[in-house]
């Protein structure tokens, strides 16, 4: 009841509201359990990873988005210069397209992680409190109903899964309606997803990464390995250091980052990421996402690209 008067006070809400609706909120037990990392030792493994999002059902519905949804992803790259495949690749990834935008209410979920944030991991809930103070914020200015809103175990909602936070301040109303609808309008969707990216340093007409084979000394892959996927080395200092670059790569003038991707017990992958990889990351701290986003919406574009091929002939 202190934090619902702190936050009616700093966002100018109606105290009586923010009260009555915290007091509603449910502790569940299974959001505090899915928040937990995986156990100690478990082997992380690229393929595995790979081929959960880049698989028939996940493509055919890619390609129906695609298909549907071409003239606001071409409005999309127009503007913020993010292409449709990674836009696709990103809401394929989050929610198969909206199919599974979680069953969580959103009320719930961030109350629980905001005042009952499980021991054993490094403690979050100040960053679920701020959320949840988001998220009732986002309701009053809205006018949605924070008993009904649903998502993920972490309080993600919609087709590209916002946090209250990324939704209030990077949610556009790309289809002119007058809302912004992130669970029925595809159009505000791939708008607030190509923005979301464009202010995290998306890079008009840059790639996402290069080919690479690392250093095969163990202290020069350390050394590059070190700022894990923040940009932080020229193509010189990589064949500095014995990474072999492929030669766009090698005339890159941006920094690149080398990411590594484990398989489990066979050999990692690698790739030398730029800042639109880095860039991709800042909706998800993970290489291994990044990458799924990418091949994902590559596989759905060469498929989108084949199809209007044959329907020209």
């Amino acid at each position: 009841m202190a934090f619902a008067l702190e936050v009616a006070q700093r966002q100018n809400l109606d105290p009586g509201w923010v009260r009555r609706t915290l007091a509603q909120a449910r502790y569940l037990p299974s959001v505090a359990r899915l928040i937990m990392p995986p156990p100690a030792g478990t082997a992380k493994n690229w393929a595995a990873y790979r081929a959960r999002f880049v698989e028939p059902r996940r493509l055919r519905a890619g390609l129906e988005f695609r298909k549907a949804h071409a003239k606001w992803l071409a409005q999309a790259e127009e503007m913020y210069g993010v292409p449709p495949e990674i836009v696709v690749g990103i809401v394929g990834v989050e929610t198969l397209y909206g199919r599974h935008m979680g069953s969580f209410r959103v009320l719930d979920a961030l109350a629980t992680l905001g005042f009952d944030f499980p021991s054993g991991r490094s403690d979050r809930s100040a960053f679920f409190r701020a959320e949840l103070e988001q998220f009732l914020l986002l309701c009053h200015s809205e006018g949605h109903d924070p008993l009904e809103l649903r998502g993920s175990y972490a309080g993600a909602m919609g087709m590209p899964q916002f946090m209250p936070s990324s939704w209030n301040r990077y949610a556009v109303d790309f289809d002119g309606d007058g809302r912004v609808d992130l669970h029925r309008s595809p159009a505000d969707v791939i708008g607030s997803v190509a923005h979301y990216l464009a202010e995290h340093g998306w890079q008009r007409g840059e790639p996402t990464h290069f080919e690479v084979a690392a250093p095969v000394d163990t202290a020069d892959r350390a050394y590059l390995l070190q700022p894990d996927i923040v940009p932080s080395f020229t193509a010189e200092e990589f064949a500095a250091r014995g990474a072999s670059l492929s030669e766009e790569g090698r005339g890159y003038g941006g920094l690149l980052a080398l990411v590594e991707l484990q398989n489990g017990g066979a050999a990692p992958s690698y790739a030398a990421g730029t800042g639109n990889f880095y860039a991709i990351t800042r909706y998800n701290w993970s290489s291994y996402y990044a990458m799924a986003v990418i091949d994902l919406g590559r596989a759905v574009e060469a498929l989108y690209g084949s199809r209007a091929v044959s329907s020209a002939r």
